[in-house]
């Protein structure tokens, strides 16, 4: 450890690291087109009457900064919350209201340049989304919908990293239709092999069904999973097959990742559309998603809100598993794991209090030494790598020596040798984390640790 990069804050002013998110269209016009998407967004949404409202605020009272863990490590003031927020609330009330159009032709103020869309474009890329700020903001301005928005205008007017594009462009346009491009014969492959090797593991005739009609849930785990969560989708498929739960994979559509959450509404509206007509092509009756923070929370917030009718419950496979432990339906060993254990909750199900519990409940029935971060729960860090900023290889530098140094100090001084976090980006994060502090930890899936406990 005497060779590990330092994790405290030392009295100097820290490094700026910076990375640059390129305009992908018309990089000579990139004020023009942000202000035409900003208008058309307007337009054809509801966003108007959320920034009507926070733009008649003037909250840079600047209490966010105490809860964001960016601007912890960099104390550089464009990672303040409220700073990034007004950014984009002065762009609003200058070209969007009646009171700035005049002040701005009364005043001459300045019009809108494509160094301050740079500015905007770098600064929103700062920001993790994980709406800690939000619980402290005194008068509740949400600023990572507000960093949700941003990201939306500059996706319409060209700016978006190539890495969300690349991906989502797989997904609703290329031939594997997913985001990690496994082909279908490469997945039922892999769907027969894990069969196997939990049958070796376990001793279980664990199956993997695929295209089941009718099934109570169809299976949505992130697609990375498939190719580098082998031990996690083992563990989602022995408590199904344990809890006597019908369940399918659909073979038209099997990915749950859903990366518009991450930059641009219509992406996200039109990859909910996909996962809802999967569903009922297979007439199931309930969406199950497996371990992913943002695939999680996208299928229950916005199916309701884009499915329209085609609407189904959302379930995330850490309810399943924990219900059925209730129930009497699953034995796990309370030997298996010696280990000492903490859990990471990731931002998108554990901000609203929606999964926060019930993981909790999970490892303590069957880990003997289990710790806990703190804070934990709704105040949670994020892992450093949120609102997609992990699947981008040009955050790295940010992502370990900002945006996670925070997390990677918990970890520490909880003193646990496994980090259990039902997310997929979580688990990435924090492997690099570990990795680049030389911290012993293990970083696995809560599903993981079940796999290697459950008895049948």
């Amino acid at each position: 450890m005497a060779n590990a990069p330092t994790l405290k804050n030392s009295s100097a002013q820290p490094p700026q690291y910076s990375y640059h998110v390129e305009p992908t269209v018309d990089p000579d016009h990139r004020a023009e087109k942000f202000l035409a998407a900003f208008a058309a967004i307007l337009r054809h949404s509801n966003y108007r009457f959320i920034l009507d409202l926070f733009a008649r605020t003037s909250a840079r009272c600047g209490r966010c900064a105490a809860s964001c863990q960016v601007y912890q490590a960099s104390n550089e003031p464009r990672d303040i919350p409220c700073h990034r927020t007004h950014l984009l609330l002065d762009v609003y009330r200058q070209y969007f209201t009646t009171r700035g159009e005049f002040l701005s032709r009364v005043l001459g103020q300045d019009s809108l340049s494509n160094g301050k869309i740079d500015e905007i474009a770098e600064c929103f890329y700062r920001c993790l989304a994980c709406r800690r700020c939000s619980i402290d903001c005194p008068i509740g301005i949400d600023h990572g919908l507000m960093t949700h928005l941003g990201r939306y205008i500059l996706s319409e007017a060209g700016i978006a990293p190539k890495g969300l594009v690349v991906s989502v462009r797989e997904q609703l346009e290329g031939a594997s239709g997913n985001t990690s491009a496994i082909p279908l014969p490469a997945l039922l492959d892999n769907l027969e092999f894990l069969q196997d090797e939990l049958r070796d593991m376990k001793g279980a005739a664990v199956n993997f069904p695929v295209d089941q009609e009718d099934a109570e849930y169809i299976f949505l785990p992130a697609v990375s999973d498939y190719l580098m969560e082998a031990d996690t989708l083992m563990g989602n498929a022995a408590v199904l097959h344990a809890a006597g739960t019908s369940w399918t994979i659909g073979s038209k559509y099997f990915d749950g990742i859903n990366y518009g959450l991450f930059y641009n509404d219509w992406i996200l509206e039109r990859i909910i559309h996909k996962l809802a007509g999967e569903a009922h092509r297979l007439k199931a009756k309930k969406i199950l998603i497996g371990e992913c923070g943002h695939a999680a929370r996208t299928a229950r917030q916005f199916l309701p809100a884009f499915a329209g009718e085609q609407s189904l419950p959302v379930v995330s496979i850490l309810e399943l598993t924990w219900q059925a432990i209730q129930q009497g339906k699953l034995k796990l060993s309370p030997t298996t794991i010696t280990e000492r254990v903490t859990y990471h909750d990731p931002c998108n199900i554990a901000r609203s209090g929606w999964i926060v519990d019930q993981p909790r409940h999970l490892l303590r029935s069957f880990v003997s030494d289990f710790v806990e971060m703190n804070p934990h729960g709704r105040e949670n860090y994020c892992c450093g790598g949120g609102s997609g900023l992990v699947s981008l290889d040009e955050t790295y530098e940010f992502r370990m020596k900002v945006s996670g140094k925070t997390k990677a100090e918990q970890i520490r001084a909880s003193g646990a040798q496994i980090v259990a976090t039902p997310c997929a980006n979580c688990k990435k994060q924090l492997r690099e984390l570990m990795d680049f502090y030389k911290l012993p930890v293990q970083v696995v899936g809560v599903h993981d640790l079940v796999l290697r406990a459950i008895e049948f």
